[in-house]
C-alpha cells in the first residue's frame, strides 16, 4: 500500500517506514477514562488521541500509551518506541513489524 505523505509533514497522522509505521499521537495522561479518541486536528496535522490513567512521571504514561496501542494493533508492547516528545503530550511512535499489516491497522484505528 502506497500511502501518501505531504510535502514537508504528514498528510495523515501515520506514515510507513523501513520495518514498520511512525503514528503521530497527542496523549491525555491521568484521564478518568483510558482509551483511543479518535483522530484530532493538531497545528502540524492530525493526530490519534490516546487517553490513559497513568500519570506523566517516570516515563508511566509514555509505557501506558505503548500499552494501549499495541492492544489495539494486536503487536507486543516492545514493538512500539516513542521516536519523538517523550516529555510532550503531543509524541510520534515507532511501530515496528510488517508495514502493509500495520497500515491496514491504522486504516481501522478510531
Amino acid at each position: 500500500m502506497d500511502h501518501a505523505v505531504a510535502a514537508g509533514g504528514w498528510l495523515t497522522g501515520w506514515r510507513v517506514v523501513d520495518g514498520g509505521v511512525e503514528l503521530r499521537v497527542k496523549a491525555q495522561p491521568r484521564s478518568r477514562r483510558p482509551g483511543l479518541g479518535g483522530w484530532v486536528d493538531g497545528a502540524d496535522g492530525p493526530r490519534l488521541k490516546l487517553a490513559v490513567t497513568a500519570a506523566p512521571e517516570d516515563g508511566r504514561a509514555n509505557k501506558a500509551i505503548c500499552a494501549l496501542l499495541a492492544e489495539a494493533l494486536h503487536v507486543p508492547p516492545s514493538a512500539i518506541a516513542v521516536v519523538q516528545g517523550a516529555t510532550s503530550r503531543e509524541k510520534t511512535l515507532r511501530i515496528a513489524g510488517e508495514p502493509a499489516r500495520l497500515a491496514q491497522a491504522m486504516e481501522n484505528l478510531a
